[in-house]
């Protein structure tokens, strides 16, 4: 004889059930959307929640951080022609840097009002690196314009 059947614990799924998208039914939608389990909505709402989750945690980051509003950051961005305002690279695929005056406010946090502009991450890496110092940057322009090792190995003859 076998063994003797012991009851289960586990939820059966009956037949071929599928859930609904909890978002779908608040809104109305009546399109057979399946649900992606684990979570209780289809790939368009979990997409569009996602998205609404990064954007909060952006502007909540730039509030805390920097002093400014979302929109604000916005108005940056379009006032600066939507790029770097150091170098052509747009701020399409990365948002663009906030950056900010640290002989205002030290560390990394800003009061707001000390906000230069945006940058993309290896300009505004290279004004950290050079401590935001002027000098630095005239000499890296003469630096390029006129490299010190064509006249020293004689290659403008």
């Amino acid at each position: 004889m076998g063994r003797p059947e012991r009851p289960s614990n586990r939820k059966r799924s009956v037949g071929n059930v599928k859930k609904k998208c909890v978002d779908c039914v608040v809104e109305g939608v009546t399109t057979k959307r399946k649900v992606t389990p684990p979570g209780p909505r289809c790939d368009t709402h979990h997409r569009a929640r996602k998205k609404q989750r990064k954007s909060q945690s952006f502007a909540r980051r730039l509030e805390e951080t920097y002093n400014i509003t979302e929109e604000q950051y916005w108005e940056i961005y379009e006032y600066q022609g939507r790029r770097c305002y150091n170098c052509p690279n747009k701020g399409t695929y990365k948002r663009l840097s906030v950056d900010h005056d640290h002989a205002c406010c030290p560390g990394r946090t800003s009061c707001g009002k000390c906000v230069r502009g945006l940058l993309c991450q290896p300009c505004n890496r290279y004004l950290g690196h050079i401590r935001d110092n002027p000098e630095a940057l005239l000499n890296g322009v003469e630096y390029l314009n006129d490299p010190p090792a064509r006249k020293v190995l004689k290659w403008d003859t």
